[in-house]
């Protein structure tokens, strides 16, 4: 599902994932993605992300986890956005975090932020930046390269 792409990012070469198209994720609104991410061990370990697209344009990335039991957070709801849509929110506990920042400032992690991750754009596409993924091809097209066709007919009774 996420897609490689190889990219010189400030001195280094470092491995960059497109997550989605920049355009499908409206401004002030957010996305969850549920990725696979290598752990030291070379072992594949749940990564569940969220993008925020800021009314200012801005793409922002957090572990989508609350700092207080770990559950994600729009867990129940769905929704990540408190009422009034001015912090994201834990569906649990009700935990209100600054959106900019991941900041907690209402909530039982007071004080504590989410966990940011790295995003660009590039060429279109939102990016995971700095993060080793399990690259998922069981949604890859199955006709590839092919250049063979099958027509199918289907007759009414």
């Amino acid at each position: 599902m996420s897609e490689p792409i190889i990219g010189n990012l400030m001195s280094g070469h470092i491995e960059v994932f497109a997550v989605c198209p920049a355009d499908a994720i409206e401004r002030s609104e957010a996305m969850g993605f549920s990725l696979s991410r290598i752990d030291d061990r070379g072992e594949s370990r749940p990564f569940p992300i969220i993008v925020v697209r800021t009314f200012g344009n801005d793409y922002l990335g957090y572990v989508n986890r609350c700092p207080h039991e770990s559950a994600w957070l729009n867990i129940g709801s769905g929704a990540f956005f408190s009422a009034d849509r001015t912090f994201l929110r834990c569906g649990r506990h009700g935990a209100r975090f600054e959106i900019d920042t991941g900041m907690c400032i209402d909530g039982p992690c007071d004080g504590r932020s989410l966990e940011p991750v790295a995003l660009a754009v590039i060429e279109g596409e939102v990016c995971l930046c700095g993060v080793k993924l399990l690259e998922d091809d069981r949604f890859s097209d199955p006709f590839g390269d092919s250049d063979e066709t099958m027509d199918i007919t289907i007759h009414p009774d």
